[in-house]
Parts: structure tokens; C-alpha cells; sequence
């Protein structure tokens, strides 16, 4: 992994100074991050998939919303058990499925 572009990510990630960066730019950040340092990143990157996949961009698309929800669930199951965000991004993730698999079984 290029060592510049992680830097970048990570002095993006501070000059936003926020708690989660959300959005397009979140997802870019976090997918960066979370290949580097799983245990750090990877629930932020699981909670902003979620988000994302209400966003009014994807609202409308149940396969981009179940590809971004899917990749939450990885993401969020791939973390140690011990992760302390681990269980409730996890259980976010997969609320979220059975509520849009829910939708397009009516």
C-alpha cells in the first residue's frame, strides 16, 4: 500500500474533525484506512456503509443498497471479537439487510 496515499487519508480523516466522517468522502477514507488497520477503522467503515445505504443517492436502488449493506456485514464480521463497536455495528448492519430484504418481498 502506497504509504503517501495513506497519510492523505489519514490527514483528511483529522482536518474533518469530526468524530465520523460521513459521506463519499467517509467510504473512501474508511475503505482506505480499514485495508491498513482493520481494528481501528473497520467499524466506522461498516457504520458509514450503513448510512450510506439510505442515502437519497442509493435510495432507490435495492441492489447498490444491499451490495453497501453486505459489505457492512463482512467488514463488521471481520472484526475481532473482542472489538468493543464490533457487535453493535454488526447488529446495525443486519437489522438493516432484513429490513430492505423485508421491503422487497412485498
Amino acid at each position: 500500500m502506497d504509504q503517501d496515499i495513506v497519510m492523505r487519508a489519514r490527514v483528511q480523516l483529522l482536518s474533518a474533525n469530526q468524530r465520523v466522517v460521513r459521506g463519499t468522502e467517509g467510504l473512501r477514507i474508511y475503505r482506505l484506512l480499514t485495508r491498513v488497520e482493520p481494528e481501528v477503522y473497520g467499524s466506522k467503515l461498516a457504520y458509514v456503509l450503513v448510512e450510506a445505504s439510505f442515502s437519497a443517492l442509493v435510495r432507490n436502488l435495492p441492489e447498490q443498497r444491499l451490495a453497501l449493506l453486505d459489505e457492512a456485514v463482512t467488514v463488521a464480521s471481520a472484526l475481532d471479537a473482542g472489538n468493543p463497536y464490533r457487535a453493535r455495528v454488526l447488529a446495525k448492519a443486519l437489522a438493516a439487510r432484513r429490513e430492505l430484504e423485508g421491503r422487497q418481498a412485498e
